[in-house]
């Protein structure tokens, strides 16, 4: 059993944040949250539409004010999106009640997971492997604030899973 804290997972677009947050939720029997589909709910559109029409600037407005409800979350499993990283208080909300696991992959993994659709706004671009390289390095030392970080560039949804259950289990953070 989880000890009253969320399990908030943060990292780049294309790390497996949403799936391995499905399973993760399954195994440990608490609800799922994805702030990126309660944005999308709330605004009764996609988010490629959301930056399309309004911008990111919009965008993030929205996900702050979903950040601010979901911090308040206790024994959930909450898969951010990429860019929540960019805002210190969104970051200050969901570490106040849970412990923060980042997921990584190479730029080349995550060229690979996004594809070339054009649900990913804000890589859009002609060069999105190097764009990817560049906001990876922007956002390094802000991915690097949580308690644990795993590169699941070589890891399936499940291994990933049992990388952090363990990891729950070592830092006390389960009981049983």
């Amino acid at each position: 059993m989880l000890i009253m804290r969320n399990v908030v997972l943060i990292g780049f677009m294309g790390t497996g944040k949403s799936r391995v947050g499905r399973l993760l939720a399954s195994r440990l029997k608490r609800p799922y949250i994805d702030t990126d589909k309660k944005i999308e709910k709330g605004c009764g559109i996609p988010i490629p539409e959301i930056f399309q029409k309004y911008g990111e600037s919009f965008f993030r407005t929205k996900e702050a004010a979903v950040i601010a409800r979901v911090s308040r979350y206790t024994h959930s499993v909450i898969s951010t999106g990429g860019g929540v990283v960019l805002s210190p208080e969104n970051m200050s909300r969901l570490r106040s009640n849970s412990v923060l696991i980042t997921l990584t992959a190479s730029p080349q993994t995550i060229l690979e997971r996004t594809g070339r659709r054009n649900n990913r706004p804000l890589i859009n671009h002609p060069d999105r492997e190097q764009l990817i390289k560049k906001m990876l390095s922007e956002r390094e030392l802000l991915y690097g604030a949580s308690d644990l970080t795993i590169d699941t560039t070589n890891y399936t949804p499940h291994q990933v899973v049992d990388i952090i259950v363990t990891f729950l289990r070592e830092g006390g953070f389960l009981r049983g």
